[in-house]
């Protein structure tokens, strides 16, 4: 999101601006159809409406937070934006060495433009570059994945750093003064995990002690399981006053952790990216916050900055600003804000856009702790 590994993006705003294929995934196989009229795909942008196609790569599917959000809202705006063109192709996987092969399967079939969240920026990078020598635009979402990059549509990370801290600070009261917290970061791989880093240091840094900061490999749960584990055996469990956790399933991993280890009180433990699990975890009391981050807006501009350059036009009047990545600079992109998700404001974020009912959060065990949170049908 905006930030490369090992280098510090530039971001620079403008005034805010508005925002029947099939696929075998195993196989990496794509393929394509026409966009309101008859043609086979001819490969390389500036299809035009008549030849059309968009390739989407998403890092997760199923129960991932992009399979059930980012997937169909996108796949939505695509259908609206071009009504005639077929159903976009989508790619789903966790692991950087098969997105590479879903990538190049896309290219080899001739899609128009892609949208491309990455699994790991920079491995995806030569696949990049080979669709740019293929014409091919290729929109960066969430991620910013190296290479020629033509748009990028993403959250503030800056933001969301900072939004975890905050919240943390506030929830950890007096203690907030002087005390001890962990950091449970993202994986090195990803550069928005260092955006959100150095957001919340920012806020962190002479306010508390961070007594163990790790970096989870591939963002795994399990791995932050281990880390939690042994940052309660080194510091002590009464000593852990906080827990800055990047994402929800890191905070469901250091919460399993700290009750395995029969912590309590629980300290603090934020979160990102409004998981229903995380949603259940904040009425029941054991997680304090995370981060919503809507995701309509984000799916909007990726799929009109996609039908954009597939057209061969350009994305000035969607983009908000540029961004800088360690390969390229001034890259169109569109910066959303996000929300800091508590206890009291379920109901006017999460409830209120849609993304959960109350029935859905409010399971007949939480029933109790939802009424008391104000959470009623």
């Amino acid at each position: 999101m905006g930030l490369g590994v090992g280098r510090t993006a530039v971001v620079k705003r403008r005034s805010l601006g508005r925002a029947g294929a099939a696929f075998l995934v195993a196989a990496g196989l794509v393929l394509t159809g026409a966009c309101g009229g008859g043609g086979d795909s001819g490969g390389g942008a500036g299809g035009g409406g008549d030849d059309l196609t968009v390739g989407v790569l998403l890092p997760g599917g199923g129960a991932s937070r992009f399979g059930q959000f980012d997937r169909p809202l996108i796949e939505k705006r695509l259908k609206e934006l071009c009504p005639g063109c077929p159903a976009a192709t989508v790619a789903a996987t966790a692991e950087p060495a098969v997105q590479r092969q879903q990538l190049d399967a896309m290219i080899t079939r001739g899609v128009d433009v892609l949208i491309v969240a990455a699994v790991d920026p920079k491995a995806l990078r030569s696949s990049v570059e080979a669709a740019d020598r293929a014409d091919i635009p290729v929109v960066a979402y969430d991620r910013l994945a190296q290479g020629p990059i033509s748009g990028y549509v993403t959250f503030d990370g800056d933001t969301v750093g900072r939004l975890q801290a905050e919240e943390l600070l506030k929830a950890m009261g007096d203690k907030a003064d002087g005390g001890q917290i962990v950091m449970m970061n993202g994986a090195t791989t990803d550069p928005n995990a260092g955006w959100y880093k150095r957001g919340a240091l920012a806020v962190l840094e002479g306010e508390v002690k961070i007594g163990k900061s790790y970096d989870t490999v591939g963002w795994r749960p399990e791995n932050g399981y281990v880390n939690m584990s042994g940052a309660i055996s080194a510091l002590g469990g009464e000593n852990i006053d906080g827990v800055l956790a990047a994402n929800d399933s890191l905070a469901g991993a250091v919460i399993s952790a700290l009750n395995a280890s029969a912590v309590r009180p629980l300290p603090p433990v934020t979160g990102q990216d409004a998981d229903l699990a995380a949603i259940q975890r904040i009425v029941q009391g054991s997680q304090h916050m995370t981060i919503y981050k809507p995701f309509e807006p984000a799916a909007d501009a990726a799929a009109e900055m996609a039908v954009a350059l597939g057209r061969g036009e350009t994305v000035d009047d969607i983009a908000t600003g540029t961004v800088d990545s360690p390969t390229d600079e001034n890259i169109p992109a569109v910066l959303l804000p996000s929300v800091a998700v508590t206890v009291d404001n379920i109901e006017e974020t999460v409830v209120k856009d849609g993304m959960y009912t109350i029935d859905q959060i409010c399971t007949p065990k939480l029933r109790p702790a939802c009424d008391k949170a104000g959470l009623t049908p």
